[in-house]
Formats: C-alpha cells, structure tokens, sequence
C-alpha cells in the first residue's frame, strides 16, 4: 500500500505542478512552490497516520472516484469538480503570473497559507472521526457502516466540505488570484449541492440520521448553512 501511496501522491503533484507552471510560463513562482509543498506535506503526513491507525479507510482514500455501486448523480459531479479543479488551477496561473491581472496583498497570500494548514488538520481530525469517509458517496455494508457524530461532526454534519472550503478558498489567496477566488465559490457551492444529496442518501439508510440532523443544525459552516 505504502508504494500505491507514494505513486499517487507523486503522480497527483506532477498533475498540480504542471497546471501551474505551464500557464504561468515560469517556474518562479514562489507561492505555488509553497502551495505543493503544503499539499504535498499534508498528504504525506495524513496518509502515514492512516497508514498506522486506520488502513482501511486509506484503502477507501485510494480508491477510483467512479466506482461501481457508486450514484450516478455523485459520478458525474466528482468528475465535473475535477475538470473543474484543473480548470481553476490553469486560469490562476494565467491571472497571478502571466498576466498579472490580479493585486492580492502580501497579508492576504499568508492568511491563504494558514487556511491550507487549517484544512489538513481538519481532514486529519475527519479521518480520525470517521473510519467511513470514503472519497465516494457509497454505503460501506462491508464495513459496518455507521453514522459518526463525534469529533468535527458535533460541530457540523460536513466537517469534510468545511474543511475544502478552507482549500477552496486560501488556494486561489496564496496563489495571488483574486479571479481564482470567485472561481472558488463554485465549488463551494457544488460541496453545499453535495452535502444535501449524500444527507438524503444516509437518511434513507440510517433512521438515525434524522435525530443526529436535528441536534447539529448546521452543515457546513455554523450559524450560517
């Protein structure tokens, strides 16, 4: 497993760097520099501690993003993000180098570098809640499948999504591109789209699901949605 972790981590960087770079036409750029050591660190360390503590659910974080007894609707949506993804990573290199339409000030680069650090120490406390937060949305029976509601999840019902806000949102920040920020929020808005299809796929599941609802009101961010 320990090399599978190591190609994909490899193979994903390379992705990322070229969608920078090649757009940007330089490798001087500082900041993307920071953004790929960042992911790759958060990778690295999170995958280890599943490694140690929870092989399982690393095997799940491997696995396809289109899988067999996956939904169709949650097939075509992660395929979407990650053409979306890749799409958004390109025009910020266009805008923050190329180009240089976009100003972000130096405090504004260093607030999108902590968000990126706060997004990996909450998909590690995620990961540390729940053994079943597959990349997919799928019902895990082979695994005993239960609904979690402590750690993160009794402060929200999709810490995960929270968490990629984070990302979605310092990413674009550190990168200096105010046109990758607005991007963001379509994806933030596609989390929001799939934190409501995957609660009606476990409600359907888990009767208990509905109690669990109606004691943690929010689902992504608190006193907000």
């Amino acid at each position: 497993m320990l090399r599978r972790v190591a190609i994909q981590t490899a193979l994903w960087l390379a992705i990322m760097a070229a969608l920078l770079f090649v757009p940007a036409g330089t490798l001087a750029w500082p900041q993307a520099w920071v953004l790929l050591i960042v992911m790759a660190g958060g990778s690295i360390a999170i995958c280890a501690w599943l490694y140690r503590h929870d092989p399982a659910l690393l095997a799940q974080r491997l696995s396809s993003p289109v899988q067999r007894d996956q939904p169709r609707w949650d097939r075509i949506l992660l395929i979407g993000l990650l053409a979306y993804f890749a799409i958004w990573l390109a025009v910020m290199g266009l805008d923050a180098v190329r180009f240089g339409w976009s100003h972000v000030p130096t405090w504004a680069q260093v607030a999108g570098a902590l968000a990126l650090l706060w997004t990996n120490y909450v998909f590690w406390r995620v990961f540390r809640a729940n053994s079943f937060a597959a990349p997919v949305v799928r019902i895990q029976r082979e695994r005993g499948h239960r609904i979690v509601t402590s750690g993160p999840y009794a402060i929200v019902r999709h810490p995960m999504y929270a968490g990629a806000i984070g990302l979605t949102l310092g990413t674009p920040l550190l990168l200096g591109s105010w046109i990758g920020l607005a991007l963001g929020f379509i994806m933030i808005a596609a989390f929001g789209y799939r934190a409501v299809r995957e609660e009606a796929t476990l409600a359907a599941q888990f009767p208990e699901y509905a109690d669990y609802a109606a004691r943690v009101r929010y689902r992504l961010v608190p006193r907000v949605w």
